[in-house]
């Protein structure tokens, strides 16, 4: 399996932010309404629209219109390869260790 690095530092990009590391673990308990989001930041909504769209455009969150709200969720396809990634890291580190 080929990896894409390109992608694999987007997301990384995306989570370079502390407000965006939060936002995604707010995520990790479920589908969030921006408005819900918005309660925990004392940012304006233009600010966390900035945010989302750097996050789903990275691919980690999902988004979706229900009214006129957007709700948010974490992209499992997208967690599930950047686990993969730093599992695969860290099994070729522990193999390197027993090595020396």
């Amino acid at each position: 399996m080929e990896k894409n690095y390109k992608d694999i530092a987007l997301v990384m990009k995306a989570l370079s932010d502390e407000t965006r590391v939060k936002i995604y673990d707010m995520l990790d308990d479920g589908e969030l309404c921006a408005c819900k989001i918005l309660e925990e930041f004392n940012i304006s909504q233009s600010t966390l629209s900035y945010h989302m769209k750097i996050l789903c455009d990275s691919g980690l969150v999902n988004s979706r219109r229900e009214g006129i709200w957007m709700k948010y969720s974490i992209n499992e396809t997208s967690l599930k390869a950047i686990s993969g990634f730093f599992d695969n890291i860290s099994e070729k580190s522990k193999k390197q260790t027993l090595l020396r």
